[in-house]
C-alpha cells in the first residue's frame, strides 16, 4: 500500500488528508488556520501547510496541492513576492473588469477566447487593477503564479500548473489549450510576465528534496470535482465560504452572460462552474444577529413554513459575483408586522442562500448540462434546515455525501494518479451518501418565485 496525501489551501485554512493510494481511505489528517481577509502573504500559506503536515508525510510517497483559485501571487526577478497576494474575494477589481471586457471586444469575445466573461474574482482583473494603481510594482512582476502554482514551485523548485487552475486566471484558454499572451498584454498594461507550464492531468510537477512526488496540484472546485468523483447527471453544490455550482463535462463552455465560468476540470475535460460570494456565512450572520448558535438557529429555520411567511433574503452581504453586483448590500423584502419572527428570518436566510446557488443550477441546465441529482457538500450542507429545503428549491434530488475534505481528497487521488502513472484516477468509493427526494415541488416553486419577485423589486 502507498501512502498519498492531498492538501487544500483554502482562503481561511490549510487541510491536508493521508489517504491509501488504492481505496482512498483517510488514514490521518492535519489543519492550520490562515488570517482571514482579502488578501495574503503567501509566506502565511507555506507556514500553514508546514503547521497542518507536521508529523504526517513520512511515509507519504507522493502529495498533490489544490488550493484556492484566481489568487495573484505576483513576482519579481528574484522569486520574491512584489505585493500580498489579491485573493478571489477581493473586489477591488470591480471596474477593471467591465473595462477590460470591453477592450477585448466585449463578453461574447472575451468568452469565445478564454471560456469566461471577466469578474472581479479573476487574475486578469487583478492584474489589470495593479497595472493602473501600482504601476510601479507592476514593472518589477517576472512571474504571475497562482496560490497552488507558489506552493508547488515552494516544494519543487518548479514554475509549473495545470489546466484546471490555469483556466481561472482570464488568459488562458480551455478551448485552445494554451495561454492567450494577448490577453494578458492587453490587462497588464502591454507587460507579459512568464507563466507556469501547464502540465498533464497526470504529470508530476517534479519532487521535494525529500524524493516525494509532487502531481500537478490543481483549483480547489476542481480538486473537490475530482475527489468526488462525479459523473455524467451530478451537479455539484457547495455551500462554503462561497457557493460553488458545478459540473464535469465533455466540451468547453463560453456563456456570454458571465453567469457561468467555462474552466476546463484537472482529469482532462471541462468544468463550467457558477460561483457566488454569499453562502454559509449567510448563516453565521443571521445567527448572530438573532443572538442564537449555529444548532439554534437550524431549529429556528426548520420550525417556519416553506416561504417564510412571505420574507425573502437577498443575501448579498458581501456584494456579489453572480450576479455581477459587486457594491451590492443584503436586502430583506416583505417584512411585515406578523412575520416578523426569529423563526421565519432563520428561513428567509437559509432559503435565500439557496436561491442564489439555485440560479447557478439553472444555468448549467440551460447550457445542456445533464442534471439528475445535486451533490450537496461544504460545511452548510450538514443543516437540518438547508437539508430540508435544498431538495424543493433544487427540484431534483440532493444527495449529501459524508463530511469529508472533498477538494484534499481531490488532491490525494491525484497524487495516486501520478504516482500510479496510469491512463485514468484510481477508483475511489464515495461513502456514507444521504439521499434526499423532492417531497413538495410546489412549495420550492413558492419559494423561488418569491425569491426572482424580491431580486425585480430591488435590482430591477
Amino acid at each position: 500500500m502507498s501512502l498519498v496525501a492531498g492538501v487544500d489551501s483554502s482562503t481561511q485554512s490549510t487541510k491536508v488528508v493521508v489517504c491509501d493510494g488504492d481505496t482512498g481511505q483517510v488514514v490521518r489528517e492535519g489543519r492550520a488556520p490562515h488570517p482571514d481577509g482579502t488578501v495574503a502573504d503567501p509566506q502565511d500559506w507555506w507556514h500553514a501547510l508546514t503547521v497542518a503536515t507536521d508529523g504526517l508525510l513520512d511515509d507519504v510517497a507522493a502529495i498533490g496541492i489544490a488550493a484556492q483559485q484566481h489568487g495573484m501571487v505576483a513576482l519579481d526577478e528574484r522569486g520574491e513576492v512584489v505585493r500580498p497576494a489579491l485573493l478571489w474575494n477581493d473586489n477591488r477589481s470591480a471596474r477593471a473588469a467591465v473595462e477590460l471586457t470591453e477592450e477585448l471586444g466585449g463578453p461574447q469575445s472575451c468568452a469565445d477566447a478564454i471560456g469566461s466573461v471577466p469578474v472581479a474574482s479573476m487574475t486578469v482583473t487583478k492584474l489589470r487593477w495593479m497595472a493602473e494603481h501600482e504601476p510601479e510594482l507592476a514593472d518589477r512582476v517576472t512571474d504571475v503564479l497562482l496560490p497552488h502554482d507558489w506552493l508547488t514551485w515552494r516544494l519543487t523548485g518548479e514554475f509549473v500548473t495545470d489546466r484546471g487552475d490555469a483556466s481561472g486566471t482570464g488568459y488562458w484558454s480551455p478551448r485552445e489549450g494554451r495561454y492567450r499572451t494577448d490577453v494578458l498584454a492587453t490587462a497588464f498594461g502591454g507587460r507579459t510576465p512568464r507563466t507556469p507550464r501547464v502540465l498533464a492531468p497526470a504529470e508530476a510537477a517534479g519532487r521535494t528534496p525529500e524524493g516525494r512526488l509532487v502531481s500537478a496540484g490543481t483549483g480547489d472546485n476542481m480538486g473537490a470535482a475530482l475527489g468526488l468523483g462525479i459523473g455524467p447527471g451530478d451537479v455539484v453544490v457547495s455551500l462554503g465560504t462561497s457557493g460553488t455550482v458545478f459540473a464535469s463535462v465533455d466540451r468547453p463552455s463560453a456563456d456570454a452572460t458571465g453567469t457561468i465560468a467555462g474552466f476546463a476540470d484537472a482529469a482532462g475535460g471541462f468544468l463550467p462552474l457558477v460561483c457566488t460570494l454569499n453562502a454559509a456565512r449567510v448563516l453565521t450572520a443571521t445567527a448572530a444577529l438573532l443572538g442564537v448558535g449555529l444548532a439554534e438557529f437550524d431549529q429556528l429555520a426548520c420550525q417556519a413554513p416553506p416561504g417564510a411567511g412571505g420574507l425573502a433574503l437577498l443575501p448579498y452581504l458581501d456584494g456579489e459575483r453572480t450576479p455581477t453586483l459587486p457594491d451590492a448590500s443584503g436586502t430583506l423584502v416583505g417584512l411585515r408586522r406578523d412575520n416578523m419572527t426569529p423563526q421565519n428570518l432563520a428561513r428567509a436566510a437559509v432559503e435565500g442562500m439557496l436561491c442564489g446557488v439555485a440560479a447557478g443550477v439553472d444555468a448549467l441546465r440551460a447550457q445542456g448540462v445533464e442534471l439528475r441529482r445535486v451533490l450537496l457538500i461544504g460545511g452548510a450542507a450538514q443543516s437540518a434546515a438547508v437539508q430540508l429545503a435544498a431538495p424543493q428549491v433544487f427540484g431534483v434530488p440532493v444527495v449529501v455525501p459524508e463530511p469529508a475534505e472533498y477538494v484534499a481528497r481531490g488532491a490525494a487521488r491525484q497524487a495516486a494518479w501520478a504516482l500510479a502513472g496510469s491512463a485514468n484516477p484510481p477508483e475511489w468509493a464515495l461513502a456514507g451518501t444521504a439521499a434526499l427526494e423532492v417531497t413538495d415541488p410546489a412549495a420550492g416553486e413558492q419559494i423561488r418565485a418569491q425569491h426572482a419577485q424580491a431580486f425585480t423589486q430591488v435590482h430591477g
